[in-house]
């Protein structure tokens, strides 16, 4: 099957590494994938270098062919495409003619066309909506997502099919009026072979006996300020540490203020995936703090290293996490929670050791990525082919 998959390669975010990881499974599964994604350069085979914003991991298979379509302007959140990128897309598919088009929505202009676009070529269009989300409107960050969630609605519900993350994400698009039936719940899904627990030199660097860990974006929405603060106020000790790894607009103006804190280690962006493994591997608590989120691919790969995990409710992080597979925290309620539970993780090894096993059981049960890339592959076939029956010996084929 030909896909033509519309997505990410720069600048890095989750998406990106969505697209990356999709693609490659349904390359090595024998399907035929074009990338089409925004660019003001003509890219070549991914068998050339790969531009070094594709930075979680290995570049794009050896097979997949590249199509770049010009934009003005393009950061983590928003791209505003070049005039004459919309024609330029329109006879890219229609000289593919592929066998279906998959969106991994960027946030652009364009992808309030493409329903339209798809229909009049008559291929049909799965697209994967990514935005981060709160189930309440308890912040500014939160109503905002809703808006985005409500700006997309009538684009979405003229899709074939819609996939999202959660049960949460797929209750509010479809009171948002897109049909029950468009809508499919796809977790993120995680290598479980290579996110797995195993030896780690990094904590021993740190001369750590408890290493507790953040790994995403510093900016607003991911309220890193609170986890500094509280890390302060619980006075965890000399031999506690906690490393920050990520970038982002606040970086400069926290490291500052918390400079002098030397159980405070800012990493910075780590590009090398082996590297940010070993990490994981070696924190004992993983800790996110996010006002908003979608489901957090960081999250998931910290459960598969068999680490510990804090996260708040927001987006579907609550949900990956309940039951017992880790601890939720408020998101109105980050600091005096955090404030609180930091010290008992400290106290209660056991506990922690506890924790990162269930976390780990609970990724191998709900959030491999195996079982992502079969359910997507199932939604291609369901599309392309509504009468076909799976063969009880390809279990790659299963349509949902």
């Amino acid at each position: 099957m030909h896909v033509a998959w519309l997505g990410k390669k720069s600048p890095f975010c989750g998406n990106v590494t969505y697209g990356r990881e999709i693609t490659h499974a349904l390359l090595e599964r024998g399907h035929q994938v074009t990338f089409v994604h925004f660019d003001n350069h003509e890219p070549k085979l991914a068998t050339d270098s790969a531009p070094s914003s594709w930075a979680r991991g290995p570049t794009l298979h050896q097979a997949c062919q590249e199509i770049a379509l010009p934009f003005l302007f393009k950061s983590q959140m928003l791209t505003i495409p070049a005039l004459g990128a919309g024609k330029r897309l329109v006879a890219t598919l229609k000289q593919l003619r592929p066998d279906v088009v998959h969106a991994s929505l960027t946030l652009s202009p364009l992808d309030f066309r493409l329903p339209e676009i798809c229909a009049e070529l008559q291929v049909p269009l799965v697209a994967t909506f990514h935005p981060a989300f709160d189930r309440k409107l308890r912040t500014l960050s939160s109503g905002a997502q809703h808006m985005t969630y409500q700006m997309y609605a009538s684009t979405l519900a003229r899709c074939k099919r819609v996939i999202v993350f959660s049960k949460l994400q797929r209750d509010i698009l479809s009171r948002l009026g897109v049909p029950a039936a468009t809508l499919e719940v796809i977790p993120n899904g995680v290598d479980v072979t290579k996110y797995s627990p195993g030896p780690s030199a990094f904590k021993s660097t740190l001369q750590a006996r408890q290493l507790f860990v953040y790994q995403g974006r510093i900016s607003p929405e991911k309220n890193v300020e609170a986890l500094l603060r509280a890390w302060r106020q619980a006075n965890m000790g000399p031999d506690c540490q906690l490393a920050i790894v990520g970038n982002g607009p606040l970086e400069t103006s926290l490291r500052m203020f918390y400079g002098g804190d030397e159980s405070i280690h800012w990493l910075g962006f780590v590009r090398d995936e082996a590297r940010r493994i070993d990490i994981l591997r070696g924190a004992d608590v993983f800790v996110l703090p996010s006002m908003v989120e979608g489901l957090s691919l960081s999250l998931l790969e910290a459960m598969a290293c068999g680490t510990a995990c804090i996260a708040t409710d927001a987006g579907a992080d609550g949900e990956v996490l309940e039951n017992g597979a880790g601890i939720v925290v408020d998101t109105q309620q980050v600091k005096h929670q955090l404030q609180t539970i930091l010290p008992i993780f400290r106290e209660q090894p056991e506990m922690m050791r506890l924790l990162g096993q269930k976390a780990r059981q609970r990724v191998l049960e709900r959030y491999t990525l195996t079982t992502n890339v079969t359910q997507v592959e199932g939604i291609y076939h369901q599309l392309v082919m509504p009468n076909y029956a799976p063969n009880a010996s390809n279990s790659s084929y299963i349509v949902l």
